[in-house]
C-alpha cells in the first residue's frame, strides 16, 4: 500500500544516550575539577624541575607570578604559595641563598637574584595575611612562621635580621592591620606567641618599636590585646627550652638575652611603656588601669616608671582617677613605691558625684583596702569618717545604707577615732552654753590635707540627723552608730549593692503584706465633693453646694 510507513520509521523519536542526558552542571563542575587537577599538575612539575636542576630556576618566577595574579591577596591560590614555601626552604636549607668567600660571580649573581624572589613571595604572603580571608591568613601565617623557622635554624649570623626587620616583623604588622583578623590573630597567640620563648620574645621587642609612633585606637586596642595574652610573668626558675627557631648558645664572654628572665622582662616593660604613653582612648586608658596590678606591673624592673602614666589618668577625674589610685595603692603595698601624696588624692576623690556615680560600690571595696591598716594615724581616719557623715546629708538611701555600716568598721579597726560618737560634757557652765548658743563643728571642709582638718575634735551628730532619715530602713541602719559596739564587724558585701529598686522589691516583697490591724486614716474621705445630694436626687430643685465646696469657698473669701 501506498500510503503506508514503516513503524521503525523516521518519525519514531531516538533515545538519548547517558551522555547525552547528563546534567550541565555536573558537566561544569567536572571541567572545573580537570582545570584544578591540570593546574596542581602543573605546580608539581615546575616545583619538581626546580629540585631536580638550577637550570629551572625561571620556575620560580612562574610560580610567584601565578601567586601574584590579578587580586591575589584577595583570593590568593594556596597551592602555589605552599609549593614555593617548599622549594624556598629546601633552598635555605641548601645553602643556595648564602655567599662564601669562594663563590663565583655567576653564583653570587644567582644568589641575589633567589634572594630578591624570595622577597617577592614573602611580600605576597603578608599581603594574604593583611587582605585575604581568615582561611588564606592562618595559612599564609603558618608559612611565613615556617620560612622564619628555617632561616633562624639554617643561616644563624642572620637570626636578628629575621626577627627584628625580616618576614616576621612584615608579618607580625599584617597581624596587627589585618582586615577581619582575629582569626589569623588567635591562631598565632595560640600556637606560636604562647608556645615559643623567641616568638614572645621578639613579639614584645617589635611593639615597642611599632608603637613608638602614634598610632590609631584600633591599633592600640588590638596591640593591647597581644600583650594582655602574655599574662604570666616569667617565673624564677623558668627554663628556656622551646623555640621556634634556632637560638645559638651565647659564649662565656656574651650574654644571650633571649635565654634571660630579665632579657624577656625589659622587652617587655619597653612594649608596655610604649603603649601607656602612646594616644590612649578613655575605655582604653581604663582598661589599662584595671590590668595594672595583675598584668602590667609584675613585668616592670623599676615600677616607678609607671607614675607619669598613673598621675595622668588621676588628673583625668572621675572613675580614671579612682582606678589609678588602685594602681597606686598596688605599687605602694607590693612594690615598696614610695607615694606621700596617695592619701590626700585619696580624700579628694570623697565628694558628692562619687556617692551616686555607678562606680560607688567598686569605691567603697577599695577605700576599704586602703583604710584597713591599722597603722595609719587616728586623725586621717577620723577625716574620712567625717567627710563621708557630711556627704551622708545628701545622699541617696542605697548610699547611706553602705556608708554607715563601713564607717562602723572603721570604729572597730581605729578604736582611738571612737570619741567622735560622744563626749560627756563635765563642766555645767560649757554644758549650758552649748544647750542655748549651740556651738560651731571644729572640722574645715574645704582643707585637703586630711591630716589637717581637726575631723577628730569634731562629731558625728549627721549621722544621729539620719535617725530621723524618712525612709525607715535608712533610720534604722543609722542607729546602729548610738547602740553599744557588741558586733565585730560588718560584712559590706550586703549592703554596697543596695539600690533603689532593691529597695521597692524589699517594700513590696513577693507577697502582699499582712497588717495586724488596719491603718489609721486621719480623715473622712466623704461620698460627694461639689453637692450634698446626687443630682439624680434633685427632682428639679437647687441643690445646696457640698460642705468641701462650702469649705474651700470661705477660705478663699
Amino acid at each position: 500500500m501506498s500510503g503506508a510507513t514503516d513503524p521503525s520509521g523516521a518519525t519514531k523519536k531516538r533515545k538519548k544516550t547517558s551522555k547525552e542526558t547528563a546534567n550541565p552542571s555536573s558537566k561544569r563542575r567536572a571541567v572545573a575539577s580537570d582545570k584544578i587537577n591540570d593546574e596542581q599538575a602543573k605546580i608539581e612539575e615546575l616545583e619538581l624541575q626546580i629540585s631536580e636542576s638550577r637550570k629551572y630556576y625561571n620556575n620560580i618566577a612562574t610560580l610567584i607570578s601565578m601567586l601574584n595574579g590579578d587580586e591575589s591577596a584577595e583570593q590568593p591560590n594556596l597551592a602555589v604559595a605552599v609549593s614555593l614555601c617548599r622549594v624556598f626552604c629546601r633552598l635555605i636549607a641548601g645553602g643556595d641563598l648564602q655567599k662564601s668567600s669562594k663563590t663565583t660571580e655567576q653564583e653570587q649573581i644567582i644568589v641575589a637574584w633567589l634572594k630578591e624572589r624570595l622577597q617577592e613571595y614573602q611580600a605576597a604572603l603578608v599581603d594574604i595575611i593583611r587582605y585575604s580571608d581568615p582561611s588564606s591568613q592562618i595559612t599564609s601565617l603558618t608559612l611565613c612562621m615556617r620560612i622564619v623557622s628555617v632561616r633562624t635554624t639554617h643561616i644563624p649570623e642572620a637570626e636578628n635580621q629575621t626577627w627584628t626587620t625580616g618576614i616576621f616583623q612584615a608579618a607580625f604588622a599584617a597581624l596587627v592591620e589585618a582586615k577581619d583578623g582575629q582569626a589569623v590573630r588567635t591562631e598565632f597567640v595560640e600556637k606560636f606567641l604562647q608556645e615559643y620563648d623567641d616568638v614572645r620574645y621578639y613579639t614584645f621587642q617589635w611593639i615597642s618599636t611599632y608603637a613608638s609612633e602614634k598610632r590609631s585606637a584600633e591599633t592600640l586596642e588590638v596591640l593591647i590585646w597581644f600583650l594582655s595574652q602574655c599574662d604570666s610573668v616569667i617565673p624564677d626558675d623558668y627554663k628556656f627550652t622551646k623555640f621556634h627557631g634556632k637560638t645559638q648558645t651565647p659564649s662565656k664572654t656574651q650574654k644571650n638575652p633571649l635565654l634571660s628572665i630579665n632579657g624577656h622582662k625589659r622587652r617587655a616593660q619597653e612594649a608596655w611603656l610604649a603603649i601607656l604613653g602612646n594616644n590612649l582612648s578613655e575605655s582604653q586608658r581604663k582598661t589599662l588601669l584595671k590590668k595594672i596590678s595583675q598584668t602590667i606591673a609584675p613585668w616592670f624592673f623599676r615600677p616607678e616608671l609607671l607614675m607619669d602614666f598613673l598621675t595622668d589618668s588621676y588628673n583625668a577625674g572621675g572613675s580614671t582617677a579612682l582606678l589609678a589610685l588602685s594602681g597606686l595603692f598596688y605599687l605602694i603595698r607590693e612594690k615598696n613605691l614610695d607615694y606621700p601624696q596617695f592619701y590626700t588624692k585619696l580624700y579628694s576623690l570623697l565628694d558628692s558625684e562619687i556617692l551616686h556615680s555607678k562606680h560607688r560600690s567598686r569605691f567603697f571595696r577599695l577605700l576599704s583596702s586602703f583604710l584597713a591598716s591599722t597603722h595609719l594615724p587616728a586623725t586621717l581616719v577620723a577625716s574620712f569618717i567625717k567627710r563621708l557623715s557630711r556627704l551622708a546629708l545628701n545622699a541617696p538611701p542605697s548610699a547611706i545604707v553602705a556608708i554607715v555600716p563601713f564607717m562602723y568598721n572603721l570604729f572597730k579597726d581605729h578604736p582611738t577615732c571612737t570619741f567622735m560618737l560622744h563626749r560627756t560634757i563635765q563642766d555645767p557652765k560649757t554644758k549650758t552654753a552649748l544647750e542655748t548658743k549651740g556651738m560651731k563643728d571644729p572640722f574645715d571642709p574645704e582643707e585637703p590635707d586630711p591630716t589637717l582638718t581637726n575631723a577628730i575634735e569634731s562629731s558625728l551628730w549627721e549621722i544621729e540627723t539620719l535617725q530621723s532619715h524618712y525612709h525607715p530602713n535608712v533610720a534604722a541602719i543609722a542607729g546602729i552608730i548610738s547602740e553599744q559596739f557588741t558586733k565585730q564587724s560588718y560584712n559590706l558585701e550586703d549592703f554596697l549593692d543596695y539600690n533603689y529598686q532593691g529597695m521597692l522589691l524589699a517594700e513590696l516583697g513577693t507577697e502582699e503584706k499582712t497588717f495586724k490591724k488596719p491603718p489609721v486614716v486621719e480623715f473622712q474621705i466623704p461620698k460627694r465633693i461639689f453637692t450634698d445630694r446626687l443630682l439624680e436626687e434633685d427632682n428639679g430643685e437647687d441643690t445646696a453646694p457640698g460642705s468641701l465646696l462650702r469649705q474651700l469657698w470661705d477660705f478663699s473669701s
